[in-house]
């Protein structure tokens, strides 16, 4: 079995973890703006999630011969470790509950925010039950103004969310006044929108008609987003994407403790002389609920959709191969990336491995880069955006200063 037992190659499955974990968020946005079913994109991420996960057991947990009092992974699967494997599983439902939210999230506020708000939830409360589990290895006086570091960026997520907001409601309204003389009519039912003027330059329903493709960023570009999309969001309510965000938030908080208490065993659970969960023992329990769960859960809404998503079926499901690599990308990246996290937690301590919840550095990125995200935005929001973003670099810097060495 192969550990990770150096600070410094703790902070590299940090730094790899982070890129990893704030890619796939990206991948799934995209495919959702594509117009794939996001229940058929969860899916098919969920397995490859799952098999990541066995394959990391089955060969990084099995290199080597045992140390002591860490058996080989293979080994563990028959001792009774049942209590441990149960918190394991816990908080594997906990980031299944909260990966899945964030999917129908992301349509209401945006990739950038939703990651924002989501991620510093997780460090603010997940990162102070960390600390005290993880016995106070890191450096207290260094980590908590980390952790106020991500507290500021919620504030600042928020804000650049309503600036940004406010700037698209802007743009809509003068594509509106662009129709002279003429009246601008939108439809929203059955997933179909329509705006008309006079001139007839503009059919929304069918495309935009003119021969120019509509720039990113601009009030066309925003409608022809929402035609795409298979969440349709114009009409309703921003409280709904900030009650899914915030919900989502409290599970990433809670699926680290979870697993520090599953390899650590700081309740005392296990019987005399049975030895702890190795990391690869839980993270294999941990992904096999992430993945029983979210079966039940995407197959009940192929027939039962929530937000007024159209019904599909496991026949369709079987039959939509557009964009399903691009999933099983997805799953594989959050895998690795979930999976290199608890290894450098391992080794420095759960509380400087969330770092990694610094992903909206990552996620803005391709958000920006392939989205479109604030393109033409206000200097508000892009000043709001460059704040936001360096108090995320800060805060990374800051965590990974705190972390410590744990005892073996």
């Amino acid at each position: 079995m192969y550990l990770v037992e150096s600070k410094g190659g703790a902070m590299a499955c940090m730094l790899i973890a982070l890129v990893f974990l704030g890619t796939w968020p990206a991948i799934l946005a995209w495919l959702e703006r594509r117009g794939r079913l996001p229940q058929h994109t969860y899916l098919d991420y969920s397995i490859t999630n799952f098999l990541t996960a066995v394959v990391i057991a089955f060969t990084v947990g099995q290199i080597g011969d045992a140390k002591p009092g860490m058996p080989n992974f293979i080994t563990q699967l028959s001792q009774d470790n049942w209590p441990c494997i149960l918190i394991a599983m816990a908080g594997g439902i906990f980031l299944c509950l909260g990966n899945l939210s964030t999917q129908y999230a992301w349509a209401f506020v945006g990739l950038s925010v939703t990651e924002v708000v989501t991620s510093s939830m997780a460090v603010v409360l997940g990162t102070t039950l960390n600390y005290f589990l993880d016995d106070r290895i890191n450096r207290a006086e260094i980590l908590f103004p980390g952790v106020g570091c991500f507290l500021v960026a919620v504030c600042l997520g928020s804000a650049v969310h309503s600036s940004n907001a406010a700037d698209n409601a802007a743009k809509l309204g003068d594509l509106s006044n662009k129709c002279k003389e003429g009246t601008m009519e939108m439809v929203i039912s059955d997933y179909r929108e329509t705006v008309s003027c006079q001139d007839g330059t503009t059919d929304i329903e069918h495309g935009i008609t003119k021969e120019e493709k509509a720039k990113v960023g601009s009030a066309d570009y925003l409608i022809e987003l929402e035609n795409n999309r298979a969440i349709k969001v114009f009409g309703k309510s921003i409280w709904i994407g900030l009650g899914i965000t915030f919900f989502a938030g409290v599970c990433y908080a809670l699926f680290s403790p979870a697993f520090n208490l599953a390899t650590n065993n700081q309740w005392n659970m296990m019987k005399n002389g049975v030895p702890h969960l190795v990391v690869y023992t839980a993270f294999f329990y941990f992904s096999l609920s992430f993945f029983v769960i979210a079966l039940i859960l995407n197959i009940s809404f192929l027939y039962r959709p929530i937000l007024n998503l159209p019904k599909s079926s496991m026949k369709s499901y079987l039959k939509d191969w557009e964009g399903r690599n691009w999933a099983f990308l997805a799953g594989l990246l959050c895998g690795l990336g979930n999976g290199l996290q608890f290894m450098g937690g391992q080794a420095a301590g759960y509380a400087a491995a969330d770092c990694v919840q610094a992903l909206p550095l990552v996620s803005t990125f391709w958000g920006i880069l392939f989205f479109g995200e604030y393109r033409r935005s206000s200097r508000r929001t892009y000043v709001l955006l460059v704040s936001m973003l360096l108090m995320f670099i800060v805060a990374v810097a800051v965590l990974i200063a705190s972390s410590g060495h744990r005892r073996t």
